[in-house]
């Protein structure tokens, strides 16, 4: 199974334009909002037409501009979970849930049923979508458009209309039904956390471009882009200047950073993310580098840690973009007897080289 997307479409602000190939695992596509996500799967559904380019699943042509194939919606064989469920308020679940469906009343009933016991909705079969709650709507929804076997099932931001305390049990019961499908699996989401999750490759959207393709986890681990970096949750980014080939210098956090390995000519910025730093209790640690002395601007208390944001202590650079993020769990910084002096590593293995 296999989707081709190579398309663009000139839209209010930007222009889109996006080329991705998927390969039977799940995909994701990460992006901010309004990075043209949604409008990637609306014009692979039907729902928008590009100005040019070429859409082919399973072999089937959706779009070819050139050869002026354009497939109504209704022939494309795709299930969509619309960011809100796009439930019909006047239909009761069952109905929701075979709209749908062209077959006998019989062979609907039958299969209407099995979506109701697979999906965990028995005795909510008469119930209209205000009566239920969001886990439940989306369940119908998923029910609905998984019924039909799909060639492929695109879910929009699934879990953003959802409250916060819901969406880690919801999304543990989502993964579970998904196992259910056996089609392709195409999922928009701007949360680094979602993508993780569910898709084993993901496509990062920046501004209507398709920025970076790749296995989700080797992309969090190597961003290679600043974007990409900043998407997947990076909170310490600098500009750089490099100065050999394994020495860079970190412009905004004024300090030389060394490596061992060479040293890409094409960076611009070096990034660590917050939880990657080292302790040490002093500078005398010389067999060590890459150390920076803090100056505590601010520390923010959260739930099971500490958000401590400093500077270079022996920086005059007195900008915003100096400030840097260190997380550190609770019990290790409140079993610290030295607060006042800090000291942390920036470990090679941990530092992002960023176009």
């Amino acid at each position: 199974m296999s989707l081709f997307v190579d398309i663009k479409k000139k839209l209010k602000g930007f222009y889109l334009n996006v080329s991705f190939e998927t390969n039977g695992d799940y995909l994701g596509i990460l992006g901010a909002s309004g990075s043209g996500k949604s409008m990637t799967l609306k014009c692979i559904a039907g729902i928008e037409t590009p100005d040019e380019g070429i859409i082919v699943l399973n072999g089937k042509v959706l779009f070819d501009s050139k050869n002026k194939i354009n497939l109504k919606p209704q022939e494309r064989n795709i299930g969509y979970l619309f960011q809100n469920y796009a439930l019909f308020p006047n239909m009761t679940v069952e109905e929701n849930i075979g709209i749908g469906l062209v077959t006998s009343k019989s062979e609907k009933k039958k299969k209407v049923n099995e979506m109701i016991n697979l999906f965990d909705l028995q005795g909510l079969e008469k119930k209209y979508p205000n009566e239920l709650s969001g886990g439940q709507q989306q369940r119908v929804a998923l029910a609905r458009c998984i019924i039909y076997k799909p060639d492929i099932l695109m879910l929009d931001e699934p879990f953003s209309a959802l409250d916060s305390y819901l969406k880690e049990k919801l999304q543990t019961e989502v993964l579970e039904l998904l196992n259910i499908y056996e089609g392709e699996v195409l999922m928009v989401t701007h949360s680094r956390d979602e993508v993780y999750k569910f898709c084993k490759n993901i496509v990062v959207v920046e501004k209507g471009n398709s920025i970076l393709i790749g296995n989700t986890k080797e992309i969090f681990e190597n961003p290679k882009i600043k974007e990409v970096a900043i998407l997947t949750g990076c909170k310490n980014i600098s500009r750089c200047e490099i100065i050999s080939d394994n020495k860079v210098y970190a412009l905004d956090w004024d300090i030389t950073l060394e490596v061992e390995q060479k040293i890409n000519n094409k960076i611009n910025y070096i990034g660590i993310r917050a939880h990657n730093f080292e302790i040490i209790d002093n500078i005398c640690e010389n067999s060590k580098r890459n150390i920076i002395e803090c100056k505590i601007d601010k520390i923010v208390e959260d739930v099971f840690e500490y958000n401590i944001m400093f500077k270079n202590k022996n920086s005059n650079i007195k900008s915003d973009t100096s400030i840097i993020l260190y997380k550190v769990k609770k019990e290790e910084w409140d079993n610290r007897k030295n607060k006042e002096n800090l000291y942390l590593i920036l470990p090679e293995n941990s530092l992002l080289f960023l176009e």
